[in-house]
């Protein structure tokens, strides 16, 4: 084609090109094309109806679902539709509905049947999920807020007809329980606190079983663990609270507040409130062991009781940790004369775990049973224990008391299924003025045993000294025995010796007188007889000089014997060995002697020591003269 041809046909390109531009435009009003996209549904509302029946909505309706006029039930899926001619229909496109992980979606209907009277929810009706609201009308879909839900997904929903809120997946934490109070259902049975147990709801997540199957609102018996659940928090409310945890050393008594009336199983002899089997309304018969369980506490009641030995304290300044002593105090008695004084006692009880239902249903609670029972008896027995004695009686008389109070007081609670273990009593402060005359007594009884302590200890240290001196005195005791037997020996070897030396002379005297006679028989026959004279005078002048010698030995020897058995063998030895000493002019003597301390030998001894230095001086005087 030329130039001149394109310059004189401009105007079919320019038709040319708006039909490329506005080919939508063109083709939605002459051919009434519609494209949803991928990602969007159409949502259509028909302006008007030339002809037929159903040109207008029925009373009470906004949403069309027979071809009336107004907004469509039925919704545009993504594709390419004709003879949606602009005139007669508009077409919105909108996003999907998309419901993120981790969360619910809660449909609000603005169209549907009228809810009945007394609901405040509408009942699930097949729709797709709410994805075909056509089929949600037709089904009659009530409208208002919804007991279904959707998931986390997509949908193609009609938002002409629903409006869908966002909200969090319910989530039970660990170590806790969701308590369950119902926002629809049927009215709960007269005389219950809480609706009927009902199954099949998959934890309330399914509330349409659960109204189905006659669930009642409000307070449900029933609870919910830890998880995760799809719950309509429209229909539902759920408290978290944590688990019931019985202690060891602990039983947990159910007191259940809903129920039927069970029958009591504890027999005539137990008259003081009803025990029943477990799932009935009352204390149950079976307590909880130590553990965790998910406890209705609106429902049920959990009383713990200790199943080991429990001390309570009666002491102004002490309290165990269970606190159910906290409100006992120091008890103050008066004695018989008339003195008062305070007390602590502790007592130490236990409950088996098979009576502690009998307990609480007794007394309702732990605290009650110390305040009811264990407080008034133990004040009253002490009190009236103290008035049948003085105060003196009562501290000296503590062991038999505390004996006599634990059996009177295990008596007393054994009625009450309560084994009393022990009975102790603490610190007694007796008046103070009655105090420091006991304390005065006390003191002078210990003084006077110190005393007596002291003079034992006296007499014990004199005796050691005496036996001290004796032990000293012992070696001088042994060298005077030594100097009697050396003063023995000695006397003996001088008498020996004076015997020998007489023999002797006496053989040579004899010898000598021989040879005089022999000498005398060769001189001459003339002068024999005046030899035999000469020697017989002087055998006779020898044998005189050798008895004299003997006569002297035997005399000193005798002498010796005289003076030990008149002096005694001691004296003789001291003096034979002073004699000595004077001889050799050895002082061993002091000037001044001192006496002995222990008083028994000292002036004896001393006069002793004076005699023997007179002998001493006057001996060494007559020798010196001599000389």
């Amino acid at each position: 084609m030329s130039l001149n041809f394109l310059v004189s046909n401009w105007w079919w390109l320019l038709l040319l090109l708006l039909c490329l531009i506005l080919y939508k435009f063109i083709l939605r009003v002459f051919f009434g094309m519609v494209i949803v996209p991928e990602n969007r549904i159409g949502l259509v509302t028909k302006k008007f109806v030339l002809v037929g029946a159903n040109r207008e909505l029925p009373d009470g309706r906004i949403i069309a679902t027979r071809g009336e006029a107004g907004f469509q039930a039925k919704t545009l899926a993504p594709g390419l539709y004709w003879n949606m001619w602009p005139w007669q229909y508009g077409v919105d496109m909108v996003p999907f509905t998309v419901i993120p992980e981790g969360k619910i979606g809660l449909i609000l209907a603005k169209d549907g049947a009228e809810i009945p009277t007394g609901r405040i929810l509408a009942r699930r009706v097949e729709s797709d999920n709410f994805q075909d609201a056509q089929k949600f009308l037709e089904n009659g879909g009530q409208r208002g807020r919804q007991t279904a839900f959707v998931t986390a997904g997509s949908y193609r929903i009609n938002t002409f007809l629903f409006d869908v809120t966002i909200t969090d997946q319910l989530i039970i934490h660990e170590n806790m329980v969701g308590v369950v109070t119902t926002l629809d259902g049927e009215p709960i049975t007269q005389g219950q606190i809480a609706g009927k147990h009902v199954e099949g709801h998959n934890n309330f997540q399914d509330i349409d079983t659960f109204m189905k199957n006659g669930g009642n609102r409000g307070l449900q018996p029933q609870v919910v663990l830890a998880g995760s659940y799809y719950i309509n928090p429209w229909a539902v409310q759920i408290e978290e609270i944590p688990m019931t945890d019985v202690a060891i050393g602990h039983v947990g008594v159910v007191i259940s507040y809903i129920g039927e009336d069970g029958i009591d199983v504890t027999g005539e002899s137990f008259k003081h409130g009803n025990i029943v089997n477990k799932g009935f309304r009352g204390v149950w018969m079976e307590p909880l062991g130590p553990g965790k369980y998910p406890i209705n506490r609106y429902t049920m009641k959990i009383e713990m009781v200790p199943t080991t030995n429990l001390v309570l304290n009666w002491a102004n300044a002490r309290s165990e940790s269970h606190n159910l002593d906290k409100n006992l105090s120091t008890i103050t008695v008066r004695s018989k004369d008339g003195f008062p004084f305070n007390l602590d006692v502790a007592q130490i009880i236990h409950i088996p775990a098979n009576e502690a239902p009998k307990v609480i249903a007794r007394f309702g609670s732990m605290n009650n049973l110390v305040s009811q029972v264990l407080e008034p008896t133990i004040g009253n027995y002490f009190r009236n224990s103290a008035q049948d004695s003085d105060v003196i009686s009562f501290l000296t008389t503590r062991k038999e008391r505390q004996n006599a109070a634990k059996e009177h007081i295990k008596a007393v609670l054994d009625d009450y299924n309560v084994n009393a273990v022990d009975t102790l009593i603490g610190d007694i402060v007796p008046p103070e003025a009655l105090m420091k005359t006991l304390t005065d007594r006390k003191i002078a009884q210990e003084e006077e045993k110190t005393y007596e302590t002291q003079r034992m200890a006296q007499e014990k240290r004199q005796g050691v000294e005496k036996e001290t001196a004796i032990a000293d005195m012992q070696k001088e005791i042994v060298k005077a025995q030594q100097s009697v037997e050396i003063a023995q020996r000695t006397a003996d070897a001088t008498v020996k010796k004076a015997e020998g030396d007489a023999a002797s002379l006496k053989l040579q005297v004899n010898a000598e007188a021989e040879a005089t006679k022999m000498r005398a028989n060769a001189q001459a026959e003339a002068t024999r007889m005046n030899a035999g004279a000469e020697a017989e005078k002087i055998a006779k002048t020898g044998l005189a000089e050798a008895e004299k010698i003997m006569a002297i030995g035997k005399s000193t020897a005798e002498a010796y014997e005289l003076q030990v058995k008149a002096m005694g063998g001691d004296n003789f030895t001291r003096f034979k060995v002073t004699e000595e000493i004077g001889k050799s002019r050895i002082k061993v003597i002091p000037d001044v002697l001192i006496s002995g301390s222990n008083g028994t030998d000292g002036s004896i001894g001393g006069l002793l020591g004076l005699r023997l230095m007179e002998m001493m001086d006057d001996k060494n005087k007559a020798q010196d003269q001599k000389a």
